[in-house]
């Protein structure tokens, strides 16, 4: 039986333990954090994610959570005009719904499943050096932690990562007592607010340790009045500056929050960090190498969402290619392969994600334009979410925009 370590315990390094689990591999999780410790912590992200990668949990029996989880049927857009009025504003359903589960009940009740089913759980604060011991133990060795020095491991690769900061300020809070949007009453959507030269604004359905929830997302451009968290406040006032941005910017967002309150006390975050692609190989001290899966070697901004589907997409990607290797050798080449099948399709949601953090060109502004009155045009964009490779084929470039335009027009 082939030995597998994976150092990580989010989205995709669970996932893949636990479908390699399936498969009889023997499989070891290193997690800084016990389960309780992790539901005891602070929120970690937004994770909505869309139906391509909740299918990967369907298809494993891990989508332990799905009935109780509200569903997200669709997203909206409005841009913010210099009068507090709506410049555009429009809603597109989803083809098939997303959903959101914060990660301290998915992670926790994964780590809890992995053990059940057998599997060695060993909680420790992997280091380099313990990474150096432990390597000839295994087989194969994933690391799938993206924060700390493990990361250090794996390159920069500067054709691919035309950042060196990060391109947003990040802020959110999980919140109960959002009023729907009046004019959409009956559909549970995420909203996407932007306010030109300011920042983005997401809302987005979810579920958290006390139930059903909304979460209040700020994106900010470094240097402007959303970049404002580095004196890291406490919960109540995090919540009250979230609330003060949306009155100043987000009037009619502004006016369903009456009744708001934080889920937790330990339901706010903020931070943020440089959008990058790593060389997916790491190296040791020892000479072993170790492979990079996720956001340890593809880190995108969160301005798309894309962050869980792309862990997800990962992990189930990873897998195909570990299957299909069979008994040979986990050396580079396969290291090397296993991430290009990924990035065949991660690189679009990387293009993708650069381009929205700049701003808009004309072509875009058509596109995003014109979906308020062409149905069609609205509804590829939303569910360019699920699937970002399409947007190559219409979104990113002015030619291409431009036919599809005159087709659907």
């Amino acid at each position: 039986m082939r030995k597998v370590l994976v150092v990580g315990a989010g989205q995709s390094g669970l996932q893949l333990a636990l479908t390699l689990q399936e498969n009889d591999y023997d499989v070891t999780v290193m997690s800084a954090r016990t389960p309780e410790e992790i539901r005891e912590g602070k929120v970690m992200s937004t994770q909505a994610m869309f139906n391509m990668a909740l299918q990967h949990e369907r298809d494993h029996a891990l989508n332990l959570w799905e009935a109780d989880t509200v569903r997200i049927e669709g997203l909206g857009v409005s841009i913010a005009a210099p009068d507090g009025n709506r410049a555009l504003d429009w809603f597109a359903r989803l083809d098939n719904y997303a959903q959101s589960v914060d990660q301290r009940i998915k992670m926790p009740g994964w780590l809890e499943l992995f053990e059940e089913r057998g599997g060695k759980l060993v909680i420790h604060g992997v280091t380099t050096s313990d990474l150096n011991s432990l390597a000839a133990m295994y087989d194969l060795v994933v690391v799938a932690a993206g924060k700390g020095e493990l990361v250090e491991l794996f390159d920069r690769d500067p054709a691919l990562s035309p950042y060196t900061a990060p391109q947003r300020a990040l802020s959110l809070a999980y919140v109960h007592g959002l009023a729907p949007r009046p004019e959409h009453p009956e559909h549970n959507g995420v909203r996407f607010n932007i306010i030109p030269g300011v920042g983005e604004l997401f809302m987005i359905p979810s579920l958290t340790l006390s139930g059903n929830c909304d979460i209040l997302f700020f994106e900010g451009v470094p240097g402007g009045p959303l970049d404002c968290w580095q004196d890291r406040p406490g919960p109540d006032e995090h919540l009250r500056r979230i609330l003060g941005f949306m009155k100043q910017y987000l009037p009619w967002e502004y006016e369903r929050t009456a009744e708001v309150e934080l889920t937790d006390s330990r339901a706010t975050l903020a931070g943020g960090y440089t959008p990058v692609v790593r060389n997916p190989v790491g190296e040791l001290p020892s000479g072993a190498i170790v492979l990079g899966m996720a956001d340890v070697v593809v880190a995108n901004d969160p301005i798309t969402g894309q962050g869980s589907n792309n862990a997800a997409k990962c992990a189930a990607s990873y897998l195909e290619s570990i299957l299909e290797h069979g008994d040979k050798p986990f050396d580079r080449e396969f290291m090397r392969g296993a991430f290009d099948r990924y990035w065949g399709y991660a690189q679009h949601v990387t293009n993708w994600t650069n381009a929205m953090l700049q701003p808009p060109p004309p072509h875009v502004l058509e596109i995003i334009g014109a979906a308020g009155s062409v149905p069609a045009v609205a509804s590829r964009f939303v569910n360019g979410f699920e699937d970002p490779s399409d947007f190559q084929h219409w979104f990113l470039d002015p030619d291409k925009a431009a036919r599809y335009l005159a087709e659907v027009s």
